[in-house]
């Protein structure tokens, strides 16, 4: 009998395999990876033409209120994300979700970077 979080694992590789095989980043508009762990989200903008990570952040650095939800965390990440990606003249990325269903801190990871200023 398989591990349920082993089954759960193999599956969201799946999904995230299929979007990677849609989903390409350029130095004009690169890709904005996120990964979600329980208690934290880390981003990155990385261009797959060169294969270089453009910019990166984390929920795991910032300074949190004791009381504060993950998912208004990762709403921050994308503002801060957002915020920093525009300092260094990117506003246009790609949205790859990592193989995580669109709902909960990765929704709320997008709408924080749309609402900083990033258009995907």
């Amino acid at each position: 009998m398989q591990d349920i979080s082993k089954i759960k694992r193999e599956k969201r590789e799946t999904r995230h395999k299929r979007v990677r095989a849609k989903v390409k980043g350029t130095s004009v508009r690169p890709r904005l990876s996120l990964f979600r762990s329980n208690q934290y989200v880390w981003a990155q903008l990385i261009d797959d033409a060169s294969g270089k990570t453009l910019l990166s952040l984390s929920s795991k650095g910032d300074k949190k209120k004791k009381d504060s939800k993950k998912t208004d965390d990762a709403k921050a990440t994308g503002l801060a994300l957002a915020k920093k990606a525009i300092e260094k003249g990117i506003r246009q990325v790609v949205f790859d979700r990592g193989g995580y269903k669109y709902h909960g801190r990765t929704k709320a990871f997008a709408e924080g970077a749309r609402e900083g200023g990033l258009e995907f």
